[in-house]
């Protein structure tokens, strides 16, 4: 396995969650971390829990001319992890339009964007979050396996493409971050504990899990064009 030490490492969508988790464990490993959003309150917050070796960018994944402007900018990344999408989810003959397209555009065109804009040194990789719903569907969330699909495909074409910068996806199951903060807490608690009982692993994943998964990819310079599903067993079980 190779080091982070004084690699620079962005991490679009790194103010919280899978993204944070990422950034908080590259930059204990040495990185000099990079985390980029679209709000600069959280980045702010996100930054200060971090702490040494970390900066950070405002960035709209859909805005060309501001992804653009900021990969000329800068110097070649070794590393690039890109986690952020906000998707509406429900059936596909529930999902207005409208948000299905808003889905596709933050999770899958947002990430292409990136890919197509970024510049990675030789021997660097780029890395997507997508998710196990590519490989086991639910009925009530249609649009968000096919976008997941679509991710990885992308991942597997680019690792060929970009040579020899790898490329690989990590496909989440059920993770504990801020996305569930909506619901109310006995409620979250509860689909904690139904989805932890029914799965293999017998819990539901954290943040950190996944970016277990993320340093293993940067650092393994045999892996490319892989998808690591890291999901308690939820595909199997």
């Amino acid at each position: 396995m190779t080091t982070l030490t004084n690699k620079r490492v962005l991490i679009v969508g790194g103010s919280s969650g899978i993204g944070l988790a990422v950034a908080q464990q590259a930059a204990a490993a040495g990185a000099a971390v990079t985390i980029a959003s679209r709000s600069a309150d959280k980045l702010t917050e996100a930054v200060a829990s971090i702490g040494v070796n970390t900066r950070s960018a405002v960035l709209d994944t859909a805005d060309d001319t501001a992804i653009e402007r900021f990969f000329t900018a800068n110097e070649a990344w070794d590393h690039i992890v890109v986690s952020a999408a906000q998707t509406p989810s429900g059936p596909v003959l529930k999902l207005d339009l409208d948000d299905a397209k808003r889905a596709m555009e933050s999770k899958f065109w947002g990430a292409y964007r990136i890919a197509k804009a970024a510049r990675i040194s030789e021997r660097g990789t780029l890395t997507f979050i997508s998710g196990f719903l590519s490989e086991r569907p639910s009925a009530s969330s249609v649009l968000q396996g096919a976008i997941n699909a679509a991710l990885e495909s992308l991942a597997r074409g680019l690792a060929l493409e970009l040579s020899p910068i790898r490329v690989n996806a990590v496909s989440p199951g059920l993770i504990d971050t801020p996305l569930w903060s909506k619901m109310e807490e006995a409620n979250r608690a509860a689909m904690f504990e139904r989805v932890a009982a029914s799965l293999p692993a017998k819990t539901i994943g954290h943040p950190s899990d996944i970016a277990n998964a993320v340093l293993f990819l940067m650092t393994t310079p045999f892996a490319t064009g892989s998808t690591v599903r890291v999901d308690g067993g939820g595909v199997i079980g």
